[in-house]
């Protein structure tokens, strides 16, 4: 068994292939999700009772009772857990990280016999076995079985020559409403959604991939939305190659620290 922490867009291409190789699979979250890409995210489970990314379905379990059912049809389970305190009682073989939070804020090495974190803020061979390169670039997906990965740098990723202008930031704290939707195609300057009335322009022209949802509380700052200059509404609904190659990376390290420890 597999339990990952987050059910993120991230966390969500890693589960979809980790699935695809058979794993039975566990993910954890907040009782109320903060993913952006929505449509690509596991966590829209708790919300909804069931979700699918691709051809993979999760299901909310209320406990980890209605695990073994979810299994046996084959489903990914998720709960509402974001201490991942299920892990305690589960005994997973492997614990994927990745929640994303550029720090470590609950992992340990002795949380399973392997342990995997996504991106900075862990140390290979201290407080998990194999870190994954999240940063985009050459590296991204490489395997670090000692050491950490490429520190954040607060910049998203370079699509098409946009960095920053690609995320949208709440104006001021308050109660989110969208004015748009995921998969809508957006002009510069148009309003995309608001925060108790003030405005949220889109920031560059091209498809809406993530945006949070009516009612969400945000703070300012706080990212809620995503604009992806290239104008494919099909990327809103699969998963990104980023996910993909993190994925790759978790995968070669599950079966790289399998092996090691079959020769112990």
């Amino acid at each position: 068994m597999i339990v990952i922490k987050g059910a993120g867009d991230l966390a969500s291409g890693v589960a979809v292939r980790l699935a695809h190789c058979g794993y039975p699979i566990v993910m954890t979250d907040l009782l109320h999700p903060t993913s952006i890409r929505r449509t690509v995210c596991f966590s829209e489970a708790i919300l909804k009772g069931t979700f699918t990314v691709e051809d993979v379905t999760a299901e909310y379990a209320s406990d980890t009772s209605a695990i073994p059912a979810i299994h046996e049809r084959e489903h990914i389970a998720v709960l509402s857990d974001p201490e991942a305190n299920c892990i305690n009682s589960l005994h997973p073989e492997v614990v994927v990280d990745a929640i994303l939070a550029k720090r470590n804020i609950g992992t340990a090495i002795e949380d399973a016999p392997i342990v995997i974190a996504l991106g900075p803020g862990f140390t290979a061979g201290v407080d998990c076995h194999a870190v994954i390169e999240t940063m985009r670039g050459h590296d991204l997906g490489r395997v670090i079985l000692a050491g950490s990965a490429e520190p954040n740098t607060g910049i998203p990723g370079n699509i098409s020559g946009f960095t920053t202008e690609r995320v949208l930031r709440a104006p001021i704290d308050g109660i989110f409403s969208e004015l748009h939707h995921i998969g809508d195609i957006v002009e510069k300057g148009e309003p995309v959604a608001a925060v108790n009335g003030e405005i949220i322009c889109a920031t560059l022209s091209g498809v809406i991939r993530g945006l949070l949802p009516t009612g969400t509380p945000v703070h300012a700052g706080m990212k809620s939305g995503d604009i992806d200059p290239r104008p494919a509404q099909a990327h809103c609904y699969t998963v990104s190659d980023k996910a993909r190659a993190i994925a790759g990376g978790v995968l070669e390290a599950i079966l790289m620290l399998q092996r090691r420890i079959s020769h112990v």
